[in-house]
């Protein structure tokens, strides 16, 4: 990897407490993390809440639990501190105002005290015109600004109290350069770019501004995010050089959208359950609707699961390799690795990330796992759902399971009897005495003592040839009146697990109930 400046790798993930945190903002936090660690370097998690209108009571504790759960550990910024402290914006309010104070003081900015109902009358003459109002080099001659004000206008406002903000003065007639890791050079016409609001007369920065500061006084040296800020990117560029800072300026890299699974536009926050999938890691209660977002953990992902896929969604290591390891992942991660275009989200290969972990995992661990779902059930009394008994049937079942709540789906029969039948099986299987075959088969499973499955599957498939009787039709009735339903594995090991005593109970029942 070409880095434009020989320093200390020192990278931030720096979200915004406005909600919970998108499974976007988990990968960009990731391939930070990643960045990092391979680079010996420094991973920062600093919380931008500049915006206070829109934040969030509960969302920054939910980023920073998210991140803990995910595995991806910071070592430096709130909660665990730092050489450049405080690591939460609102706490670093006073810092801003000086720099501010310098882009006008030189040149670079300005005071823009035109009202909000001013400039929305604006937008509404310019839409009416069928154009979009931009607050520019072409429009800023003709505002309530320091530019077309007299000094001592602008300085009456001020001392009166007047609102006002601090805009940048975008250059006209210029290219603004942005060299980025991931899509190379991309140059952009100054013309195009607005006079973005950097002070509020609050006293609160906007994002640009507070980034821009923050980056360069935490020697930040990449500046890793979405792809949703390359349009600012121009502006940073701008303010780096305005303020001084050029020679110091993080490389950035701008990564790929995450698109829905059709990959017809962005996986945003509102897609959630709508898609029948999770787009947040951990569970979410909005605390002003009560309104409730699953989250990956709480849907039964594997954590490790969870972030192998999401490496994945838009980049690849160039081998044939998929399960990865989080410290595997950061030996092979490479910037240069990562696409250009939005990476699809995939539930079923989710879905299958999680499989491979989960029939990975020792047999000891599954059983664990599954156990509590036993207790839900008030099963555990039953002599049925020893340690051992559980084991056997999480070894035998867990190939056919994406999570653990899928085990109880496929091997509820092994510790309860069917209640209830299904009736399509029923009505294409069960003919003409099938009652009869069943019982006579049940007085077979009887006779073997001790019970032994193969021997008994031989004498039970014997017994349909030399009948003539319809092996398919007869073995799925079987499995109905043992399960309920037409799935399972082998059958002879189902009644070895559930005792051929058991078993015999099982088909009377059945035959007692359809026959």
């Amino acid at each position: 990897m070409f880095f434009m400046n020989e320093r200390k790798v020192r990278v931030r993930f720096a979200p915004s407490p406005t909600g919970p945190l998108h499974i976007g903002g988990v990968r960009t936090a990731l391939y930070n993390y990643l960045f990092a660690k391979q680079n010996n370097g420094d991973f920062i998690l600093r919380i931008e809440d500049t915006d206070q209108n829109r934040f969030v009571q509960g969302a920054e504790e939910y980023i920073i639990e998210s991140l803990k759960w995910c595995g991806i550990l910071f070592n430096e910024g709130v909660e665990v501190g730092g050489q450049y402290t405080p690591y939460r914006q609102s706490e670093r309010k006073a810092i801003y105002k000086q720099y501010a104070d310098y882009l006008i003081a030189n040149d670079k900015a300005y005071y823009g005290f035109d009202s909000a109902e001013d400039l929305d009358a604006l937008r509404k003459q310019y839409e009416s015109q069928k154009k979009t109002f931009q607050y520019d080099s072409t429009t800023r001659k003709n505002l309530t600004n320091s530019l077309t004000l007299s000094a001592e206008e602008v300085n009456n406002k001020l001392l009166s109290g007047e609102n006002y903000v601090i805009r940048i003065k975008i250059p006209e007639n210029e290219k603004v350069i942005v060299n980025d890791l991931i899509r190379g050079r991309v140059e952009v016409d100054s013309n195009l770019l607005d006079d973005k609001v950097l002070f509020k007369s609050d006293g609160m920065p906007t994002y640009h501004l507070a980034n821009v500061v923050d980056d360069y006084l935490m020697k930040i040296s990449h500046v890793i995010r979405g792809e949703e800020w390359l349009p600012s990117a121009p502006l940073h560029v701008l303010l780096y050089r305005f303020l001084g800072w050029e020679n110091d300026m993080p490389e950035f890299a701008h990564l790929p959208l995450l698109l829905k699974p059709d990959g017809n536009g962005k996986l945003s926050k509102r897609d959630g359950d709508r898609l029948g999938f999770p787009v947040f890691p951990l569970e979410w209660i909005d605390p002003k609707t009560n309104e409730k977002s699953s989250g990956y953990r709480e849907s039964g992902y594997f954590k490790e699961a969870f972030i192998n896929m999401l490496a994945f969604l838009g980049w690849n290591p160039g081998t044939t390799q998929e399960i990865f390891s989080i410290d595997e992942l950061s030996k092979a991660f490479s910037l240069d690795r990562i696409s250009k275009h939005g990476a699809k989200f995939d539930l079923e290969k989710a879905k299958w990330f999680n499989h491979q972990y989960l029939i990975n995992k020792p047999d000891e661990e599954i059983a664990s796992l599954f156990k509590p779902v036993l207790i839900s059930k008030n099963l555990l009394s039953c002599k049925e759902t020893s340690d051992e008994y559980i084991l056997k049937v999480c070894s035998l079942i867990k190939e056919r399971a994406n999570f653990i709540s899928d085990i109880w789906n496929e091997a509820f029969f092994f510790f309860v009897a069917p209640e209830n039948y299904d009736r399509q099986v029923y009505e294409k299987r069960w003919k003409e005495g099938t009652s009869e075959i069943l019982l006579k088969i049940s007085e077979i499973i009887s006779s073997s003592e001790p019970f032994d499955k193969e021997r008994a599957e031989m004498l039970v498939k014997d017994f349909l040839h030399t009948n003539n009787y319809n092996m398919g039709n007869i073995m799925n009735c079987l499995r109905l009146a043992l399960v309920g339903e037409a799935k399972g594995p082998d059958l002879f090991t189902i009644i070895d697990f559930i005792g051929k005593d058991n078993a015999i109970e099982r088909i009377k029942k059945c035959v007692a109930k359809l026959g």
